[in-house]
């Protein structure tokens, strides 16, 4: 017999994507003909550069060896290039980097060397579940954040209360930003790096989607905001920029202070990543100029397809700047949860409803741009058929 669980434990809500494979493989069983659009896990290749990398290392035995947190020396090299030459930012490889086992390890994993119990992190709500449950697990307070339509999406800093903010650690944000799908002017990263600097709080600035952006937008690292270098650390993963979810692969970049105490935690709970995979995001790496602006053209045609479908079906979908996501209100008098189990159990559609990553997400929905576009249009025509039979 087990013992008892921990409150935290107890306490943690479900995963948003739990469940969906298991009712996936019910529908499925049944005949469903199933349109999987909750995950942000595209059905696309990664660069060939990579898969050649990483087949080129598995045959060197010495890739088989603890990589501890140290890694590859060739990886960080290849980090350090590449936000050079995307940000024009210098990063020492050893002491300003760590690779991580997606950049979720990170986010995660901080608020251990930070957050005491009675300390605050800021979270926006909506977001991705483990800022939440990162802070939480360390004994902190998770304080949610509403990102509301008329601020466009933006955590409000001024609006935080300060006898809150003098009990805070962390400020989590994320743009472009997953779910919402925003982007952050320059002059809102300025007024977030000074407010964690004038109330000695640590930016967590979850830079997952830098890459995947259309219409020649391109999303600022945040170490090109004067002062960041004091407060920030700044999370990137591989696995939406080369379609390499499964790779597990990302980093963390900021000052060694910073890069030390994450590293540290992490010494105490993972080995580090696989050398052979670290091998094949150096590889990825060094191809970004020439195979991603294609990747992301793909992710662009899927996104108008999907827009201009929806529209025509009856929703309020706006093209997005950046992300792999379409955020739209639910036009129907009923929740959001309600609204996705009608797609999935009554049109075969998987759709994540907003509220599942916080409750500030509540009337939306999020669909991923993970398939094909006639599977996306096929999609909204299928959702579409829900407005017409809604009460």
């Amino acid at each position: 017999m087990l013992p008892e669980l921990s409150r935290r434990f107890l306490d943690l809500p479900p995963y948003p994507l739990a469940g969906i494979p298991e009712a996936k493989r019910r529908l499925t069983a049944e005949g469903v003909d199933i349109i999987d659009l909750s995950a942000g896990d595209a059905d696309l290749a990664p660069p060939p550069a990579a898969v050649e990398g990483i087949r080129n290392a598995v045959g060197d035995p010495a890739n088989s060896r603890y990589p501890f947190n140290l890694g590859l020396a060739e990886f960080r090299t290849e980090i350090a290039r590449w936000m050079h030459r995307r940000f024009g930012v210098e990063m020492d490889p050893v002491k300003e980097i760590v690779p991580l086992i997606g950049s979720k390890d990170g986010i995660a994993h901080l608020p251990l060397a930070f957050v005491n119990p009675g300390d605050v992190a800021f979270i926006p709500d909506p977001g991705y579940a483990p800022y939440w449950s990162g802070v939480w697990l360390a004994g902190g307070e998770p304080v949610r954040v509403p990102l509301r339509e008329e601020n466009d999406f933006l955590l409000p800093l001024d609006e935080l209360p300060q006898a809150t903010v003098a009990r805070a650690k962390l400020l989590y944000l994320n743009y472009p930003n997953n779910p919402t799908t925003a982007v952050a002017p320059a002059e809102y990263l300025r007024d977030a790096v000074d407010f964690c600097r004038g109330n000695r709080l640590v930016l967590v600035y979850d830079n997952a989607y830098s890459e995947l952006a259309f219409d020649g937008y391109r999303p600022p690292s945040i170490f090109e905001i004067d002062g960041a270098r004091e407060v920030a650390l700044e999370l990137h993963s591989l696995s939406k920029t080369f379609n390499m979810t499964g790779w597990r692969l990302g980093w963390a970049a900021g000052n060694p202070e910073l890069v030390g105490v994450l590293s540290k935690v992490k010494s105490f709970v993972d080995t580090g990543v696989f050398l052979g995979i670290q091998a094949a995001g150096a590889a990825a790496l060094r191809s970004w100029e020439e195979w991603v602006p294609s990747n992301i053209d793909v992710f662009r045609r899927r996104r108008d397809a999907a827009v201009t479908a929806l529209v025509k079906e009856g929703f309020q979908a706006r093209s997005p700047r950046a992300t792999m996501y379409l955020w739209i209100p639910i036009p129907t008098q009923e929740s959001g949860l309600d609204f996705c189990r009608r797609a999935l159990e009554t049109e075969g559609v998987i759709v994540l409803p907003g509220s599942s990553m916080g409750q500030g997400g509540e009337g939306f929905f999020r669909i991923a741009l993970t398939t094909s576009e006639e599977r996306l249009r096929e999609a909204a025509l299928r959702l579409g058929r829900l407005l017409s039979r809604a009460g």
